[in-house]
């Protein structure tokens, strides 16, 4: 879709005039983290702290390398309630354990600038999908990979309802995955799987707390990067 956008763009441009060049990756990834009201500082620490041990991997770096390209795009986005701002990280190229490092660098050590409020997760469908139509990758696949423990806080001026933004993900051709952190709402999985992911080959992962995150991650990357089919909870996912 971006690259007919991009072809349709140069078309309208003076003969002789500069035209952006899309870089091909086999997935453009968003990692959205939920930093809203539910999640404790040391919840929040043990997500980005999670990712960065996931992209540490070897798994997950093989995933990659094993692709037709043998590079990713992912860039975190963190989040909380509707009307708070939300915060992106640079993107980051994956094509080895050189660049997987400099990203799990990043995102370790990443700042909690977004807190407390309700839980947005309609608007961060929304900042995700544009994240990801605007950026300078190109890829058959784009991803949402959304973290939470809770859902959606009842709608008010300024909310995006969650199914809103997921059709809005939908309408651009983005996929969304769910992990679905059961600490404070055991049946949230299932709530994630109704009203939040879409696409052909979109699942959820459920674990039971936040001590389970960097483990779930591990497995969730290597079937984003992949492809593979439904899972839904860790348990089954296997290795």
């Amino acid at each position: 879709m971006k690259r007919l956008a991009a072809l349709g763009l140069a078309l309208c441009l003076p003969l002789g005039a500069a035209r952006a060049e899309l870089m091909t990756v086999d997935l453009e990834l968003v990692l959205a983290i939920d930093a809203s009201g539910s999640v404790d500082d040391g919840e929040f620490r043990l997500q980005v702290q999670g990712i960065a041990q996931a992209f540490r991997d070897p798994s997950v770096q093989a995933a990659i390398a094993k692709q037709p390209l043998g590079r990713i795009v992912v860039s975190l986005e963190v989040w909380a309630e509707s009307n708070r701002p939300k915060d992106f990280s640079p993107w980051f190229v994956i094509s080895d354990a050189a660049s997987a490092e400099a990203f799990a660098a990043t995102v370790e050590t990443w700042p909690r600038r977004i807190a407390n409020g309700g839980t947005g997760i309609g608007k961060a469908l929304q900042y995700g999908t544009n994240a990801l139509i605007a950026n300078a990758y190109g890829a058959d696949r784009m991803v949402i990979d959304l973290s939470g423990d809770g859902k959606e806080t009842p709608p008010s001026d300024w909310t995006l309802s969650t199914a809103d933004g997921r059709a809005f993900a939908r309408s651009h051709g983005v996929d969304i995955n769910a992990l679905a952190i059961l600490n404070d709402e055991p049946g949230l999985d299932q709530y994630f799987r109704d009203e939040v992911i879409t696409g052909q080959q979109s699942f959820v992962l459920a674990i039971e707390d936040y001590d389970g995150y960097a483990e779930a991650m591990r497995i969730k990357l290597i079937r984003e990067i992949e492809a593979e089919p439904h899972v839904s909870r860790l348990e089954d996912a296997g290795g």
